[in-house]
């Protein structure tokens, strides 16, 4: 069972859904994207400001696994957790519907950072997510 350390709730949206009436499967993320931003944003990470600063994160890998569909109107949590792996952080994100808390999406993101364009480890992201490493 994952400890989940951050999740933000959310609703969709009509024109995020396909001809099927489902979530088409590329807005799925953009949840889990607009989460880790949360996130950032909850601990007084801004991406501009460090991209000004020369830092970049970036999306190296990404999973995910479709449990069951949402669709329009259906409200949903999307939670996660981070671990660290040599220089990368990897974000373990889970989206629920909030209906019946039924598992919609399973995602692994592993991000990395560019600092000054190279690969590097980042000090301050380390000593900010430090204590929520699993």
């Amino acid at each position: 069972m994952a400890n989940y350390i951050y999740e933000l709730e959310m609703k969709v949206r009509d024109y995020e859904c396909d001809l099927q009436g489902i979530v088409n499967n590329a807005n799925y993320q953009h949840y889990i994207e607009h989460t880790r931003h949360e996130f950032l944003l909850a601990h007084n990470i801004s991406f501009a400001e460090l991209h000004q600063r020369g830092i970049d994160c970036v999306v190296a890998r990404l999973t995910m696994q479709f449990k069951v569909p949402l669709k329009s109107g259906d409200e949903f949590i999307s939670k996660l957790w981070i671990k660290k792996d040599g220089v990368k952080y990897v974000f373990m994100q889970d989206i629920f519907r909030k209906s019946d808390n039924k598992i919609v999406v399973r995602a692994q993101v592993d991000t990395v950072c560019i600092i000054n364009g190279r690969l590097s480890d980042s000090d301050e992201l380390n000593e900010t997510f430090s204590p929520f490493f699993q």
